[in-house]
C-alpha cells in the first residue's frame, strides 16, 4: 500500500507509517530510497491537508531544495503555533538525506522506520490541530487527544 496523492487522507498517513514500522527489516532496506521518498510526499500530503482546510492552495515551490519546508512556510503564515512542527519536517528531509546516503542493509531499514515514525508524528500533530483549533504552541499536546482515542477503545 502507497499513500493516494489524489485523497492524501491524514488517517491513511498514520495507517502507513505504522506499516512500514512493523515491515520485516529486508524489505524496507531493499525499498529504502524509494521509501524515503514516499515518506517525504506523505509529509508532504499532511501540509497540503492542513493548507487545504484552510482554503489556502499549497505552493509548489521549495525552501532549501525542499517543498515540504516550503509548504510548512507557507502554513504557519498567520498561525504561530503551527511552528511546533517546523522541526519534524526539517526532521524529516533530515532522514530522507540519510537513507539516500546509507549503504549498510540494517541501517538503512532503521533509518526508514526512524523517518516513518517523524512523518507520523507529523500526521498526528496536523490532525489533531485540524480536529483542535487551539490545540497549543507545542506538537506533543497532540498527546491528549489521541490518549481519548486509546481509552476509549480500551473500555469496550
Amino acid at each position: 500500500m502507497t499513500i493516494d496523492r489524489a485523497s492524501p487522507a491524514i488517517d491513511d498517513i498514520i495507517a502507513r507509517t505504522d506499516a512500514i514500522v512493523t515491515a520485516p527489516e529486508a524489505a524496507l532496506a531493499c525499498d529504502a530510497e524509494a521509501l524515503a521518498e514516499e515518506l517525504l510526499a506523505a509529509g508532504e500530503a499532511v501540509l497540503e491537508s492542513w493548507l487545504g482546510a484552510h482554503g489556502t492552495v499549497p505552493t509548489n515551490g521549495a525552501v532549501e531544495g525542499f517543498r515540504l519546508l516550503a509548504l510548512h512556510r507557507q502554513g504557519a503564515r498567520g498561525d504561530p503555533s503551527f511552528n511546533a512542527c517546523r522541526e519534524t519536517c526539517r526532521e524529516i528531509v533530515y532522514h530522507r538525506n540519510l537513507i539516500r546516503l546509507e549503504t549498510g542493509a540494517v541501517e538503512r531499514a532503521r533509518r526508514v522506520r526512524l523517518a516513518a515514525m517523524v512523518v507520523r508524528h507529523l500526521a498526528l500533530f496536523v490532525g489533531g490541530k485540524l480536529e483542535t483549533a487551539g490545540l497549543g504552541e507545542f506538537c506533543c499536546y497532540s498527546r491528549p487527544i489521541r490518549q481519548s482515542e486509546f481509552s476509549e477503545t480500551r473500555t469496550v
